[in-house]
């Protein structure tokens, strides 16, 4: 029996030696990239956590004591040591999920996965410790992997330096990168701290010194190693960082030095009260071809050869992001006010290559939407045109910017929504499905959803030429299907994809839907029902043709990608109903609740997005037995006005 297969939970950490403390770290690691290797998932970062979260769950008391992650994706190492060593379903439906989640285990607190936040939870979580008299309970927060470019964590810190009677453990896993590497003075403060020579040369004599007196003296050095780290930091001046908010600093510490970590650990425990415990750690350690990947160190991988590191299948057709990227650099080539603009994900959101060619002219503000999207309303003011690209999941934490900053100046300001719709693997915080709901009340706003490759790009086009209000072109995680060739486009733009000889019902997809609808009409072709497919390419505003074509159909229905409520399909019945038009509109979406993780076919076709239930459903709304029902043909009408009505 392995060491990490007798792991049930924190405290069966507590019996093992220093050597089986070392194994178990190295099984954990072999675990990780066996495992992974065969799901996919976020591997990089948490190969770089192994010793540190072990010395967390061997210093504090899980889950009495609350350990945050931020964020949740270096969550891997946590689970195993808190019981769940089943990786083989990893993000599919029925398995773990990629971040921490409470229906798994009492051990995870913060299920969101979106960055810098663990510090206000950690901040509350302590205050109602204290004020409900559980003032002996401990709140560790370890964040990591470019948090701390978040403006949330310097609000955090800076209402936690106002009350220092709490205990509040912070780690800083500074390995140097988010996705990439951190942006930012942050990042060039901690990277001069880890790179500093008078640090290193200290902590290499000591180290050496030590040596010389073989086990013993090695053992010595370890236990009074986080004794003199507030030495080295003072000598260095890393409590600069900090100096002004008036919390204790250990550190910096080696990530990878168990001994160490648990040492400074137990400090910040004893001191009981804030303190902030400064880690160096490598994102990949102990993995080859990670540590060797210089775009990110396998931050989040596919299938993998474990030995090699190499994709197991290559795709067989481009991505949505591999098709931005490189439409987005022909745009820059003839268009010099084009910027981007991205907050921590250059390359994952496809504007590396634009940076690639035109460095002065893309700009990687870290993690922190909010100020990417304002600033870019002032690059727009200043005479150029800004491109920030985002992860749908994440524009929902810069709406207020995109309202006040954007929409209310006027600013010609493109919105690039990566990964909008179902997302998949990643679960309830990064599925993008709220986007169209939420940005469709932003006034003046135009939002594009290509339906394949040929749309992105001309749609990206028509995007970037708007300089007098904010407009958004959302595509999907994946690879791109064929192109959806039209049958005609009207006058203003919207692409008939099918048109049926019999007016029974208009079907309108949004953006990647398009294949569904067109399946869905298939079906009913099938039962002699006549069903036109229509993509309007920019959903909002409604283009006034969908209004036209809908008033000679009997039934109406909308498939989009988003959330039900408020979303495209709502937003098209209104406009009908302003005009007058009486036709009913069936608006199929996503419920508005939070979706698992799984495979982004299986998650559609649980919440009734498949073609067979689509089409069954259609067919019984025509035949007048599901609401809503379908009008009546003209003849039927007529039949019914002439016949008396009975008593």
């Amino acid at each position: 029996m392995t060491l990490l297969g007798g792991i049930h939970g924190p405290r069966d950490l507590d019996a093992l030696s220093t050597e089986q403390l070392a194994e178990l770290g190295d099984e954990i690691r072999r675990f990780l990239v066996t495992e992974v290797s065969k799901t996919g998932g976020h591997l990089g970062p948490n190969l770089g956590v192994v010793e540190l979260t072990m010395a967390i769950h061997r210093v504090f008391d899980s889950p009495r004591d609350a350990v945050v992650f931020d964020t949740g994706h270096q969550s891997y190492v946590h689970k195993l040591l808190t019981g769940r060593q089943d990786f083989s379903r990893l993000r599919m439906k029925g398995g773990l999920a990629g971040y921490p989640q409470r229906s798994e285990s009492e051990h995870d607190i913060v299920e969101s996965s979106h960055a810098s936040s663990s510090l206000s939870w950690a901040d509350g979580i302590s205050r109602a410790f204290a004020m409900t008299g559980q003032g002996d309970r401990y709140v560790v927060a370890v964040v990591g992997d470019g948090a701390l470019t978040g403006g949330m964590t310097w609000e955090a810190l800076n209402n936690i330096s106002d009350d220092n009677s709490r205990r509040l453990v912070i780690v800083v896993n500074d390995n140097g990168r988010s996705y990439a590497p951190t942006i930012g003075g942050m990042a060039r403060f901690l990277n001069d701290v880890r790179t500093r020579r008078s640090y290193r040369r200290l902590y290499r004599t000591s180290q050496q010194v030590f040596d010389r007196f073989g086990t013993v003296g090695r053992a010595f050095y370890r236990g009074t190693r986080g004794a003199v780290h507030g030495f080295l930091s003072r000598f260095a001046n890393n409590q600069a960082l900090y100096s002004n908010l008036d919390i204790k600093y250990l550190g910096p510490v080696h990530g990878h030095d168990l001994a160490a970590l648990e040492s400074t650990l137990r400090q910040a425990k004893e001191y009981q009260a804030p303190v902030i415990v400064h880690v160096i750690t490598e994102k990949g350690h102990g993995y080859g071809p990670a540590v060797a990947d210089i775009a990110d160190q396998f931050h989040a991988v596919g299938q993998i050869d474990p030995e090699t590191g190499e994709p197991v299948e290559a795709p067989s057709r481009p991505s949505w992001t591999s098709v931005f990227a490189d439409e987005i650099v022909e745009l820059a080539d003839q268009n010099p006010r084009l910027v981007g603009i991205t907050a921590a994900m250059l390359r994952p959101t496809g504007l590396h290559r634009f940076a690639e060619k035109y460095p002065d002219r893309v700009f990687d503000v870290g993690i922190a939407e909010q100020h990417a999207v304002t600033s870019a309303a002032g690059l727009a003011y200043g005479g150029l045109h800004p491109v920030v690209a985002l992860y749908a999941t994440f524009v929902n934490r810069a709406f207020d910017q995109v309202l006040m900053d954007v929409a209310l100046h006027r600013a010609g300001v493109t919105f690039v929504l990566d990964r909008a719709g179902v997302t998949g693997p990643d679960g309830p915080s990064h599925h993008g499905m709220w986007d169209l709901a939420i940005l469709q009340a932003v006034p003046h706003i135009r939002i594009a959803a290509p339906r394949d490759s040929t749309r992105l790009r001309e749609q990206l086009r028509e995007a970037v030429q708007i300089d007098d209000a904010p407009t958004v072109v959302r595509f999907s995680k994946g690879n791109v299907g064929g192109d959806l060739d039209a049958a005609r486009r009207t006058e203003d733009g919207v692409d008939v994809l099918r048109e049926a000889a019999h007016r029974d019902v208009l079907i309108v997809t949004v953006g990647p839907m398009a294949k569904l609808g067109l399946q869905v009409a298939e079906r009913l072709a099938a039962q002699g029902i006549g069903a036109t497919v229509v993509d309007p390419r920019w959903v909002i505003p409604v283009p006034a043709s969908i209004i036209n074509i809908a008033r000679d159909y009997r039934l109406v229905v909308t498939i989009e990608d988003g959330i039900r409520v408020g979303g495209i399909g709502t937003r098209i019945r209104q406009e009908l109903r302003a005009a007058g038009v009486d036709t009913a509109v069936d608006e199929l979406g996503l419920p508005d609740k939070f979706l698992d993780h799984g495979d982004r076919a299986e998650i559609l076709a649980d919440v009734g997005l498949s073609d067979q239930q689509i089409a069954r459903d259609i067919v019984a709304q025509v035949l007048g037995t599901r609401i809503p029902v379908a009008r009546p043909l003209p003849n039927e009408a007529a039949v019914e006005e002439e016949s008396p009505i009975r008593e």
